[in-house]
């Protein structure tokens, strides 16, 4: 009886935690599709705030401060 008993109780410990990754739902299709209320986009807007925004001098490198540039006689060997 103690051994039923042990095993009810294992059972019951491992079964927690896979109801709790659920989140309590049981059918995730019963809702209707979502309609997406946000904010409406105004292209016209978009396009004459991208051509404020200034070309680069220079581009971008991320990595470049990362390893220091190769010497430029290292280059010519």
């Amino acid at each position: 009886m103690r051994t039923v008993l042990v095993a009810t109780m294992a059972l019951a410990f491992l079964a927690a935690p896979a109801s709790a990754q659920m989140g309590g739902k049981r059918s995730q299709g019963s809702e209707g599709p979502k309609t997406q209320e946000g904010p409406k986009v105004d292209e016209k807007a978009y396009k004459a705030a991208m051509e404020r925004i200034p070309e680069p001098k220079q581009k971008y490198d991320p990595w470049g401060g990362v390893a220091p540039a190769p010497a430029a006689s290292a280059k010519k060997k």
